[in-house]
């Protein structure tokens, strides 16, 4: 996407990406950006992790196979069009657009958290994209909330990604014996009554926000900010969340526990993006 510095969104392809062999891939990044009629300063580029992001580099995100593994993409595409390039991770970005452009704008320390497929957190703070001292921060899914707790795929058993993901919730209602096709479904038979649903999605809520009080009583964010499917599209979700966030704090908190929906949708990588470009000195 050609994004200015209002972050308006002034052009945007979209094409295929092969899982396999980058080479396609980043042809076709050049020679779109090299089209747009437009002074280009700079390239900010979202891919999901893990992530070298001290030195550009892709590791092994396991949506991405061959040749993508330990590729050195931003040296790469540097070449190829002599400007900066800048790397992040999906939630990061999100993260960075709330605080940019979102909901955040305006707030000092600013926590996105993303409940949809999987379960992805990103920290900005002043406008920057904390990113600890390996560039691993914000990579929670493994965050254990219960001991031998429900399982999901590779995460940790009790892991927070295994209980309160659009997916997780998905499995566990399918474990049950339930017949859904996406979390949505749960949800509708929870709020009809169903004990095993309500179950499911009961634990969800509690023990998200159990994660969050943690955050809150950690880092002191100015704001909560919840993005993704699991969040966006349950009505009442995040208003609920935040209830329950207020009684998990100490009294003095309260005030201060801020937890509100995500401004962007599908956009939030691409307005994300661009922050990394048009925040850099």
């Amino acid at each position: 996407a050609l994004i200015n510095e209002n972050f308006e969104i002034e052009a945007r392809v979209q094409f295929a990406t092969d899982a396999e062999n980058p080479e396609p891939v980043l042809a076709g990044i050049v020679q779109e950006i090299k089209g747009f009629q437009k002074e280009i300063i700079g390239v900010g580029m979202s891919c999901p992790g893990p992530l070298d992001l001290l030195h550009g580099n892709i590791l092994t995100p396991p949506n991405l196979h061959g040749r993508w593994h330990h590729l050195a993409i931003t040296d790469e595409l540097e070449k190829r069009l002599g400007i900066p390039v800048h790397l992040e991770n999906d939630a990061n970005l999100a993260a960075l657009a709330e605080a940019s452009a979102g909901a955040g704008r305006g707030c000092g320390i600013v926590q996105y958290l993303t409940i949809s497929t999987g379960f992805g957190a990103g920290l900005a703070i002043n406008g920057t994209i904390f990113q600890g001292a390996h560039g691993f921060a914000n990579e929670v899914f493994n965050t254990c909330m219960v001991h031998n707790g429900p399982r999901h795929g590779s995460i940790i058993a009790g892991g927070i990604e295994a209980i309160c993901s659009g997916t997780a919730i998905e499995q566990r209602a399918e474990k049950a014996g339930l017949c859904v096709s996406h979390a949505g479904d749960v949800f509708a038979l929870a709020k009809a009554g169903n004990p095993q649903a309500e179950t499911i999605i009961t634990e969800a809520k509690l023990y998200l926000a159990y994660y969050i009080a943690g955050i809150i009583g950690y880092t002191d964010p100015d704001i909560v900010i919840l993005g993704g499917s699991v969040a966006l599209k349950t009505e009442g979700f995040v208003r609920e969340i935040e209830d329950m966030v207020k009684t998990m704090v100490t009294d003095i908190m309260v005030p201060y526990v801020h937890v509100v929906p995500a401004s962007f949708a599908e956009d939030a990588g691409l307005i994300g993006a661009a922050s990394l470009v048009f925040g850099q000195p």
